[in-house]
């Protein structure tokens, strides 16, 4: 299948400060703070919802598109994608900008100071999905800059392409009609259960609205698992009980990935939620979103140990 995933790219700088925050904070001084921590340590790692997604579906045996928006230190990033599978000829390169960027401070009791550069990505509403020269299988629609994926979503629609609705943190900046638009055209919406309530708050859709509009419905419910709406019918999908818990930034994004490789065979939802769920519970167990690994022979053992019966997944294996 033809998969392009759009939406943010960007890399995460991470790093660790060896005190706490509130111990050179000076309430009655707050009108004209001015801190500056010597950390111990900083990472860089490679993030971004889009290629978030499209690692795990490398990981499954896919070779989707990367859609979005860099800057001109993306070219390691970049060469490390291609090989991991993921096609990055839909990626453009914005001059004399750097590639989104999150940088977060973290003190002993996890608390954090974090700060968002836009950068390239605030350049995506420039990148059309005119460039395609054939019809996808699937336009993902993930968060990104906000005017871009509303682009997106009336090209889509234009143009008879499906696509999966995926607004996650960009629920908050996307207004009501920007949102009911997004909904009303997608043939599958993926949310949290606090997105879809915000959801619901901004469009004055109902759920029962929803499910007859999306031909499938995801809402992932944390350590409740996720639910799934089609047709009339629900699918309650566990968790994987992780071996240990490192980080669960980008669970939800292996989820989905893993979720959209059981649409491409052709398995039954309550299956492809439960190749989510697996998907989900390797990511939780890595610092870092695409810092896990596996082999397909690897990935179908932990869904037998799981979830009985793996028939569905055999294709995986040849």
């Amino acid at each position: 299948m033809k998969i392009i995933c759009s939406g943010s790219i960007a890399y995460d700088y991470l790093m660790t400060f060896p005190g706490y925050f509130k111990d050179h904070i000076i309430p009655e001084r707050l009108e004209s703070i001015s801190l500056s921590f010597l950390v111990d340590s900083m990472v860089r790692q490679r993030g971004g919802v889009s290629p978030n997604i499209a690692y795990t579906l490398a990981l499954l045996g896919e070779k989707p598109y990367l859609m979005g928006t860099v800057g001109e230190d993306f070219g390691d990033y970049r060469v490390w994608l291609e090989e991991q599978g993921i096609n990055c000829s839909l990626v453009k390169t914005i001059p004399g900008v750097f590639t989104a960027s999150f940088f977060a401070n973290t003190d002993l009791s996890n608390n954090q100071i974090s700060s968002f550069y836009a950068g390239a990505m605030a350049h995506a509403a420039d990148h059309s999905l005119n460039v395609l020269t054939e019809k996808p299988d699937l336009v993902i629609i993930s968060p990104n800059d906000p005017t871009a994926m509303d682009n997106y979503v009336r090209e889509c629609q234009e143009k008879g392409y499906d696509y999966l609705y995926d607004p996650s943190q960009q629920v908050i900046r996307l207004d009501g009609e920007q949102l009911k638009h997004g909904v009303m055209g997608a043939k599958y919406l993926f949310v949290n259960e606090y997105e879809f309530e915000l959801i619901q708050k901004r469009t004055g859709l109902t759920p029962d609205q929803i499910c007859k509009t999306v031909e499938v419905l995801v809402v992932t419910l944390g350590e409740k698992g996720s639910a799934i709406y089609s047709k009339g019918k629900t699918y309650n999908v566990a968790v994987v009980k992780p071996e240990k818990i490192e980080d669960p930034t980008g669970v939800g994004d292996a989820y989905r990935g893993g979720f959209i490789k059981g649409m491409c065979m052709g398995v039954d939802l309550q299956t492809c939620g439960q190749m989510g769920a697996v998907a989900a519970a390797y990511c939780l167990e890595r610092r870092g979103t695409q810092c896990h690994n596996y082999t397909k022979a690897e990935f179908v053992k932990r869904y037998q140990q799981n979830f009985g019966d793996q028939s569905a997944l055999n294709a995986l294996l040849k």
